[in-house]
């Protein structure tokens, strides 16, 4: 049985991509960091693994970007499909799957001073009389442990358990699903190139994708954004999609994922995950505890992107800790933390409202042929893949009177 400290200053629940990055960030400003995961260290996790501007920019600030690049494929553009036809995008964008990412942010978090400990589950948060966290709960094996700990960080992804127990849970259900395979297919290298988003009537209200990653493999995938839609004006309600059928539809119908599979080998199970958005379904702090990542709900909806989205939550949670005057109380530095998800909150809702694009194939359809035809709409789309031009413009009604219209 390996030996836990009895106490630390933080202690974080999770070794994600947000666990890692704040664990290195503490670490390398001399806090005492512990960091904890269900897994050991090589863990798989259900992901496109795209590395977009949002994600270089945090890897970059964890001075890892060039380790990670070095082993990531490199890509170029998004390809943006419609039914009738499809646009490139150009990006500063790689690939690389998370299993490979994640370990390299683990090590990254060890070498600048961060405890690590695999196998270890999160029961439940150690609370004093007065409500604060004081640490955590947790389970190696047969055996109960606690560490005490100044802050506690969570950051335990999607499945709501840990949200629970903490008291942070606001919604149990996601606000989407996504399900992915690998396949090695050398033949196919050359042929696939750009990371391709497929709007389809087979993933209405989100989309189907193939990304190339290193050595040959593809990782393919479709995912429903939003697991709740509007039907008729009489509110959201919960969908009721089968992805299975829908990720087997998504093969069926678009050529390149046909030969992926016809000439490749699958070398993965299909597997599934859910994905929480729009920084929705959960508390992000109370007295001795922040959440980060995707268990805050740190991922787009539209792009289904969270990597970068999910360190950045970190990084703010950390620099709050950090920055934090001597004389300060938990309660400001919760409050910095928060302010800083709500300044993030603007362009999350304009993410989801882009999100409608998914729900209208034919609205993706224009969109597409008139980017194929204007340099500023090209642009303007770059710039959503860089977070500098307002999402919900080009896919929204008003956006696309005024493509049409002038």
């Amino acid at each position: 049985m390996t030996v836990l400290p009895s106490q630390t200053q933080i202690l974080i629940i999770g070794a994600g991509p947000a666990g890692s990055a704040a664990a290195r960030i503490l670490a390398e400003q001399g806090k005492q960091v512990v960091m904890i995961d269900q897994q050991q260290i090589g863990r798989d996790k259900i992901c496109g693994d795209g590395l977009i501007p949002d994600a270089h920019k945090a890897l970059t600030r964890l001075g890892l970007l060039d380790a990670v690049m070095t082993q990531a494929q490199h890509v170029d553009y998004v390809r943006c499909v419609g039914r009738h036809a499809h646009v490139d995008i150009k990006g500063e964008l790689a690939v690389l799957p998370r299993r490979i990412l994640d370990e390299m942010l683990v090590r990254h978090a060890i070498a600048g001073g961060t405890q690590f400990f695999g196998g270890i589950r999160f029961e439940r948060a150690l609370e004093d009389n007065n409500g604060r966290v004081i640490g955590a709960v947790l389970r190696q094996g047969e055996h109960q442990i606690e560490i005490k700990a100044d802050w506690v960080l969570l950051a335990t992804g999607a499945v709501p358990k840990a949200l629970q127990t903490a008291n942070m849970c606001e919604r149990h259900t996601p606000n989407g699903v996504a399900l992915r395979a690998y396949v090695h297919a050398p033949t196919m290298v050359g042929r696939i190139t750009e990371m391709e988003f497929v709007c389809s009537v087979h993933c209405r209200h989100g989309y189907g994708w193939i990304f190339p990653e290193p050595d040959g493999v593809f990782n393919i995938g479709v995912c429903i954004i939003d697991s709740y839609t509007l039907h008729e004006g009489k509110g959201k309600r919960k969908t009721d999609a089968n992805l299975r059928q829908i990720f087997d539809a998504f093969i069926a119908e678009y050529p390149q994922a046909k030969a992926l599979l016809q000439e490749g080998e699958l070398i993965s199970d299909i597997k599934g995950a859910p994905m929480r958005c729009t920084l929705q379904g959960a508390r992000w702090s109370r007295a001795g505890l922040m959440v980060i990542g995707e268990a805050a709900g740190a991922t787009y909806s539209c792009t289904g992107e969270g990597i970068g989205k999910a360190m950045e939550t970190a990084l703010l949670a950390a620099d709050a800790i950090i920055n934090a005057r001597t004389d300060e109380d938990e309660a400001e530095i919760r409050t910095r933390y928060e302010a800083g998800l709500l300044a993030l909150k603007p362009k999350y809702e304009l993410y989801e409202k882009a999100n409608r694009i998914h729900a209208y194939p034919w609205l993706a359809d224009i969109v597409i042929w008139f980017a194929n035809r204007n340099e500023k709409l090209r642009t303007r789309m770059s710039g959503i893949l860089r977070e500098t031009s307002n999402p919900g413009n080009p896919f929204s009604i008003k956006g696309v009177r005024r493509i049409l219209f002038g």
